[in-house]
């Protein structure tokens, strides 16, 4: 069974691509949300394999939704994703509760599979 994913991205347009992109490789794409609170309440209720999560969200940034996701009894796999370079987070990501980021760019069904 393939592995299930929440997306996270305040941006309509990457969702839909980034939803596109991992079902054609793949991926059980379970949801999408565009914030930190609604992927809380996803993640709790969808139970996904893994969050792909936008760093920069409105409110509550990525590092703090995968914190509290973290925190939870059967906590997802997440994996970062910015369209900043990694060298933006490099101070945050070490001890980060992630499996690990991707550049919007860079993600691929192949790319993330690597991650988990």
């Amino acid at each position: 069974m393939p592995p299930s994913v929440l997306i996270v991205d305040d941006h309509d347009d990457f969702r839909a691509s980034a939803r596109a992109l991992l079902e054609l490789d793949g991926f059980l794409v379970v949801g999408d949300v565009e914030d930190g609170e609604a992927a809380l309440e996803a993640a709790g209720r969808l139970r996904p394999d893994v969050v792909l999560l936008d760093v920069q969200l409105p409110g509550m940034d990525g590092f703090e939704v995968a914190e509290r996701l973290a925190a939870t009894a059967e906590a997802p796999r997440v994996v970062l994703i910015s369209s900043r370079r990694r060298s933006a987070y490099d101070a945050r990501l070490p001890g980060a509760a992630v499996a690990g980021f991707l550049g919007k760019h860079e993600l691929s069904g192949a790319a993330l599979a690597a991650l988990l």
